[in-house]
């Protein structure tokens, strides 16, 4: 009982968590609100996104209910009705824990943005730290609630008692978070994107008018889409990462029980626990020395001393919970090492202070094809040191491991299980830098909106300048911790396969490690699996090209059948454009979603029988080749795109400064069709692949069974 102790411990933690969020909350609603105007707009951007989070997430869980039925199903018929219902209910908690974490940060995020607005009037310290702790709600509650969500089915399902069953049980858990993440990312990216290249391409080159511009029609539903994708669909990404990546760790803790008993099932929740209390004390630390520092230096503290206290709870709990091995905190270290690492190389190819942007600022000079030729060729060269990065942290944790327990057979993989809990031990922090970005973005959109004096616009720039920054930076960690992530799942499916062969065999002595691909069926698999990642990311910028056609369309239509408009003299319809690009997201995020879950099923299920008496897992071998390729694939596609689209962003962002000819220049037009070029890249295909790579692995987990 001592050492159950530990689960209490994190559940304790989580609650105070989501305790400090509402506090969070409740100073933010207590702030001053800004002038009629302000709040006009302001309600404006509140209505459209609750509007649109409400239709998405109820076509979510319309299908939600769909797979819940059908897992039932599946698993009645092949194991038993106790297992089934477990399965479903673990489903479930996930779908709807997944849910909650993306509402309540959106639900705050439109609530902080004029308040941080207002407080911009006053003091930049002020504004700078409203918008954190509204980002910190969002960062605070997906870590609690994934944290929670876990520890209480664990516990629901008996596995305090049998702490070696239950992590099978409860993959369910992370299928859920997955599935409703995939569709968050999906529909929030198409919505955003679809938004923000209407109005950029019909206000800011059709008409020159300027971003943010209240004669636009699409401002609104720009403003909006900052939030439904940013915030909602970014925090659901990451709650899916914590969830999947706990259950991963658990499954490869359960082979060395005999060495750590629960405590090495349990590490993985202490872990994330310090990891919040670190990050609520770096959150409470940040502020500006003076009006005139640059906030993203006050940001990079709070960083640290979230880094440092991760560090120190880190070595606490394996001193602990895994006897004091060092090896293992040496792991831990490596994957805070990678997240610096990735967070950095990010910013090299996407700030316009380095060689990449202004590459492609210079290329600009002579149009739009060069802007967008060199683009690619940076994009596709950002690809390289990540993929370095991460074959570092997998080796040198993979080694740790080796050396922590030598001899023992699963320790090299825990290693780097402790490695992914390292990185995402500043996961709070880090998100709540993100949802920073649309919180700021939004208050400079309302001030501008509203006619503010410049001097508040030039607070609020620097505050968006620095969120652009923490946007991109935040792709980077998702990726990484993506990437890692997805090595821990695949080989925790590995170790699944395993025991299901085992239960079915009675052969105790089977062990699944290895993946054929010279077999014709698993290379005809690992194929599909990297055409996947190309066809789904195909699928979701054809998404935002439709969605944004329907948008272009109705803005062109009111500036042609209102001239009041463009005079001054007349309203936009904002709320038809936020109508319209709402139904369009909502329609195009169903195909990519829905190929992202069938395929590796179908391909497990058609693999399978080809197995043979003396192959009997082929199907199972030929979705793990699926899982590998896929992923590898995954990872290069997503840091492609996410660098792409980032650099072509501020290479444009510094022609606006008067750089290369300046605003409303031949290079400036260039590089807004490069920018437009790289949002859907940026903001939708490459995030929703984040996704997409555990999405993988937690379908095959929980429908592992239909491969044999």
């Amino acid at each position: 009982m001592v050492n159950a102790g530990w689960i209490w411990f994190v559940l304790a933690v989580s609650v105070v968590s989501l305790a400090v969020a509402a506090l969070f909350t409740r100073e933010i609603l207590n702030s001053e609100d800004g002038t009629p105007a302000m709040q006009a707009i302001a309600a404006a951007i509140r209505e459209g996104a609750q509007a649109f989070l409400r239709r998405q997430y109820l076509t979510i869980f319309g299908f939600s209910i769909l797979v819940a039925a059908l897992l039932f199903i599946f698993y009645a018929i092949t194991k038993n009705t106790d297992l089934a219902l477990k399965t479903v209910i673990a489903f479930f908690a996930g779908a709807v824990c997944s849910g909650i974490a993306g509402f309540s940060g959106m639900f705050v995020s439109v609530r902080a943005n004029i308040r941080v607005a207002a407080a911009a009037h006053h003091s930049l310290n002020r504004a700078l730290q409203l918008a954190l702790r509204g980002g910190a709600v969002t960062g605070l509650s997906v870590v609690s609630l994934s944290l929670l969500g876990v520890g209480l089915i664990f516990i629901a399902f008996g596995g305090i008692a049998n702490p070696t069953q239950v992590p099978y049980q409860i993959v369910g858990f992370g299928f859920g978070a997955s599935f409703v993440a995939l569709f968050a990312q999906l529909g929030g990216g198409i919505y955003t994107k679809a938004a923000d290249v209407g109005a950029d391409l019909v206000g800011k080159v059709e008409a020159g008018i300027p971003e943010d511009d209240a004669r636009n029609p699409a401002v609104i539903a720009d403003l909006v889409g900052d939030n439904v994708g940013d915030c909602a669909g970014r925090g659901a990404d990451l709650f899916e990462s914590t969830a999947a990546e706990n259950i991963g760790a658990m499954i490869l803790a359960i082979v060395l029980f005999g060495k750590f008993g629960i405590l090495g099932i349990f590490f993985p929740f202490v872990a994330r626990a310090f990891g919040l209390i670190a990050s609520i004390i770096g959150i409470a630390t940040v502020r500006l020395k003076d009006e005139k520092e640059d906030p993203m230096q006050a940001l990079n503290r709070g960083y640290l001393i979230t880094a440092i206290c991760a560090a120190g709870g880190f070595y606490v709990a394996v001193r602990f919970l895994l006897q004091d091995n060092l090896w293992f905190f040496a792991a831990g270290i490596i994957g805070m090492l990678n997240c610096y690492v990735f967070v950095w190389v990010t910013q090299y190819y996407t700030e316009y202070r380095y060689r990449p942007v202004l590459s492609i600022a210079r290329a600009s000079l002579t149009g739009s094809a060069t802007n967008i030729i060199t683009g690619l060729a940076v994009g596709m060269e950002s690809t390289a040191m990540p993929v370095l990065t991460i074959g570092a942290a997998i080796l040198g944790s993979y080694y740790c491991g080796l050396h922590a327990l030598p001899g023992q057979r699963g320790a090299g993989l825990y290693g780097t299980a402790i490695a992914t809990m390292g990185m995402l031990s500043t996961a709070a922090y880090i998100l709540a830098m993100d949802t920073f970005g649309p919180i700021t973005d939004n208050a400079g959109g309302i001030l501008e909106m509203s006619g503010a004096p410049d001097e508040i616009r030039d607070r609020t720039d620097r505050l968006d300048a620095v969120g652009n920054t923490t946007k991109a930076l935040t792709k980077g960690y998702a990726i990484g911790s993506a990437a890692l992530a997805a090595f821990l799942l695949f080989s925790a499916y590995l170790d699944e396969i395993e025991e299901l062969v085992r239960q079915k065999t009675g052969n105790l002595a089977f062990v699944f490690e290895r993946v054929d691909i010279s077999k014709p069926a698993v290379f005809v698999a690992s194929l599909i699996g990297a055409a996947l990642v190309l066809l789904f990311s195909s699928f979701a910028i054809q998404a935002v090209g439709a969605a944004a056609q329907t948008i272009i369309a109705e803005v062109r239509t009111q500036f042609r059948e209102d001239p009041g408009i463009m005079l001054g003299t007349s309203k936009p319809n904002y709320r038809r454009c936020v109508d319209i690009v709402t139904k369009a997201a909502l329609k195009q995020m169903v195909a990519p979603g829905l190929l992202a879950v069938c395929v590796p099923v179908l391909v497990g299920y058609v693999f399978r029988n080809f197995a043979t008496a003396a192959d009997p897992t082929l199907g199972a071998e030929a979705v793990a080749g699926l899982l590998m390729v896929g992923t590898i694939t995954g990872i290069l596609f997503a840091t492609f795109m996410n660098n792409s689209g980032g650099a072509w962003d501020n290479a444009k962002k510094l022609i606006e400064t008067g750089e290369f000819g300046g605003k409303h220049s031949e290079p400036h037009k260039a590089a807004v069709v490069g920018d437009t070029v790289g949002d859907p890249f940026k903001d939708t295909a490459g995030p929703s692949l984040h996704v997409l790579i555990k999405l993988l692995c937690t379908v095959t987990f929980v429908m592992a069974p239909l491969f044999l």
